[in-house]
């Protein structure tokens, strides 16, 4: 099985990240394994001119370094590990990495790492990122801007009967709201409780009423990161009497 039938043209390969070329790459070294073609798990020998010349031709060091780094990138993410009783250039797929070709769950995968969920807040990573990695983009992010509006009312007290926008002005009131910070100057103040009823407004309570159609994971990762920083927001204000997380 040579590079040239499991890679995309190399111009191709060569502007995809790391990460993307990666599944190549690993599809590629498990079928060499299956097939006792063995001699390509090992870096230096899958990244030999000789193997990589007829696929990559005059961007033979370009393609040579692209692979390197999605070699490192599989190694970290463990779908790659050291071959036991062998020197550590020698290489298995692991059952991780067979479970990913198995599943033909590449584009999930993928997803998962641009939300990756060490970084979310936990409730967000619990109820939100399963909905993103599905592709439920809409959902995802009303679930992310709901849990603000819960975690300040949560937080501050405030009456039911106050949701959305009227919630955030009365929580980060600039003189008497229960979230302000009086340390900042009011112009800053005002502008925070403009930013949590912006956000509302507009992320979360339309998908209240209509399907807003998100397509684009990048466009719905950010959004949900933008939630992320208002709760960050919502926990250093958070009186220390009060849970710093709601599980």
């Amino acid at each position: 099985m040579s590079v040239k039938d499991q890679f995309p043209p190399p111009d191709e390969a060569l502007a995809l990240e790391p990460e993307e070329l990666a599944m190549f790459l690993l599809k590629y070294l498990c079928k060499e394994e299956q097939t006792g073609s063995s001699s390509v798990l090992n870096l230096h020998n899958c990244t030999l001119h000789g193997n990589l010349q007829d696929y990559a031709g005059e961007k033979y060091d370009e393609i040579s370094k692209a692979i390197t780094e999605s070699w490192i990138w599989l190694e970290r993410e463990g779908m790659i590990a050291p071959k036991p009783g062998q020197d550590r250039q020698w290489v298995y797929v692991t059952n991780r990495g067979k479970r990913l070709l198995g599943n033909s769950d590449i584009s999930t995968y993928l997803k998962g790492n641009i939300l990756p969920e060490k970084v979310l807040d936990p409730v967000l990573a619990m109820k939100v990122r399963p909905l993103f990695i599905r592709g439920d983009y809409d959902t995802a992010v009303f679930q992310a801007f709901k849990e603000v509006e819960v975690r300040v009312r949560k937080v501050t007290s405030l009456s039911q009967e106050l949701v959305g926008i009227e919630l955030m002005r009365q929580a980060f009131h600039s003189d008497t709201g229960r979230l302000t910070d009086k340390n900042h100057p009011k112009a800053e103040r005002e502008a925070t409780a403009h930013l949590f009823a912006g956000a509302i407004g507009l992320f979360k309570n339309p998908s209240s009423h209509r399907d807003v159609n998100l397509e684009d994971p990048s466009e719905c990762a950010e959004l949900i990161y933008l939630a992320n920083y208002l709760l960050r927001i919502v926990e250093k204000r958070t009186p220390a009497t009060q849970p710093s997380s709601i599980l």
